[in-house]
């Protein structure tokens, strides 16, 4: 292996990648060091330009691929490295897995240090392509630079999504094939329109321009909703543009827009405008049924939100005499699937606008052996609800992907509910959580969700039983 040293960065040749690692990325080794390189596969030969480097890894990138791994497949997607969005979508479905599984059997062993009674095997997705239901895309004035020369730009606007680590690029979609055709239909039909109408696209950079984001999602029914973010207070012509696409666009029934003039992309706590529908779509679920508006946090992937959903009802394994708490339940959607088999369930989440959405969701439902709170975790689950509400046998808890915080795990020791049923989309944070519970539980089994296939995140779902 020969070594070309060019300014600060030099050349490796015909590296052999032997794993795949964590943020889709896979390893190389060279000289006692770890590489880490994107875009790349277990079972690749390839040279590989080494671009960073610190005292225990480095980072590489692949300049020429000599041996492909005989677990790559055809990218479906034109955009492959450049969105960001399918790290993995060169590598076969059936190795995805195998990465995933594997992930989370190394965190619960390397971090936690637990033994796991039974790891059930990864549970894969049915559809690879089309599955999400929610999409965010960015207008820009400025296509990223590859869609033009930059000697000479032609300033060429663009409806797309960010190149990652790169605020102000916008990549310029063709089509995503993570989304249902529909979006991509419904995407090109807006960009279209605005440019026959001469309307603005926003600079991101010098913070002007009229058409700033566009948000779309769907329900299982087909149903979409559309979002239109704004950078002027000009209703008037968000309306006009919006009335322009609506004889093209039948599969839409929910019509909104923001007005968004902040320094920032965030605009769910700004007002939400809609000219036509209901302002939400209703999700269905088994027998349940979901409002969901636009400020609405729901599983982007509904097919395996219903199987994640099913297993923790299973893993719950409730007789219908438990009292059960949910935390950072969201709004309320696993709460709501379990409390049919509970004597009561009580949910707490940080953000209120979900409590509400949570609240209004059991009405919906005509459950009434539901409670929701709002606010801190480490606040709320304290004596006073505990002694209003009874102590838990059973608690579910799905945290954000930095996990509990400590003062939560330490509450639960306090408690010592018979069951666990921890959710996660982070399995090192799950492990991390889990060490801080080993003293009082033992980890019964541990399923694997895929919930979005070509990437590299995994959800996980483990059962803790009291000791």
């Amino acid at each position: 292996m020969s070594r070309k040293y060019k300014q600060k960065s030099f050349l490796l040749e015909s590296v052999a990648i032997s794993a795949a690692a964590a943020e889709g990325k896979a390893i190389a080794r060279h000289e006692g060091k770890v590489i880490f390189i994107p875009f790349a596969a277990p079972g690749d030969v390839a040279d590989i330009k080494v671009t960073k480097q610190k005292k225990s890894y480095a980072e590489g990138e692949i300049v020429k691929l000599i041996e492909s791994s005989p677990i790559r497949t055809t990218v479906t997607c034109s955009h492959f490295g450049k969105c960001g969005g399918c790290k993995w979508q060169h590598v076969q479905y059936e190795s995805q897995l195998a990465f995933k599984d594997t992930q989370v059997k190394d965190d619960l062993q390397r971090i936690a240090k637990v033994e796991v009674e039974e790891f059930l095997p990864i549970l894969g997705c049915n559809n690879i392509f089309h599955y999400r239901n929610k999409l965010e895309f960015t207008f820009s004035n400025k296509a990223w630079e590859e869609h033009f020369d930059k000697a000479n730009p032609k300033r060429l606007p663009a409806l797309g999504f960010h190149i990652p680590g790169m605020f102000d690029k916008v990549l310029d979609l063709e089509k995503c094939y993570l989304a249902p055709e529909a979006a991509n239909t419904i995407r090109d039909t807006i960009k279209e329109k605005a440019i026959e109408m001469a309307i603005t696209f926003f600079d991101i950079r010098e913070q002007h321009g009229f058409l700033r984001n566009l948000m779309l999602r769907c329900n299982t029914a087909g149903e979409w909703m559309l979002v239109l973010v704004v950078g002027e207070n000009n209703p008037e012509l968000a309306t006009e543009l919006l009335n322009a696409v609506m004889p093209q666009l039948s599969m839409v029934t929910e019509w909104c827009f923001v007005i968004n003039e902040k320094k920032n992309d965030s605009w769910t706590d700004l007002e939400v405008h809609t000219i036509k529908g209901n302002g939400y779509l209703i999700e269905s679920l088994e027998n349940l049924k979901f409002k969901i508006r636009p400020q609405s946090f729901f599983q982007t992937n509904a097919a395996q939100a219903l199987r994640l959903y099913q297993i923790t009802r299973e893993f719950a394994g409730l007789t219908g005499n438990e009292i059960v708490y949910d935390l950072y339940t969201g709004t309320g959607s696993i709460a709501q699937f379990v409390a049919a088999g509970a004597k009561s369930v009580v949910g707490i989440e940080y953000v209120e606008a979900a409590i509400l959405d949570a609240k209004e969701n059991a009405v919906l439902n005509n459950i009434d052996n539901t409670s929701f709170y709002a606010g801190d975790m480490k606040l709320v689950l304290n004596d006073e609800l505990i002694a209003k509400h009874g102590k838990p046998q059973v608690i579910i808890t799905d945290p954000p992907r930095d996990g509990m915080h400590p003062d939560v795990v330490q509450k639960i020791n306090e408690l010592l509910p018979d069951k666990i049923v921890y959710v996660s989309c982070n399995p090192a944070t799950q492990a991390r959580d889990i060490a801080l519970l080993a003293d009082n539980y033992s980890v019964k089994k541990i399923q694997a969700v895929d919930m979005f296939p070509h990437t590299h995140h995994v959800e996980s779902v483990a059962l803790l039983i009291r000791k």
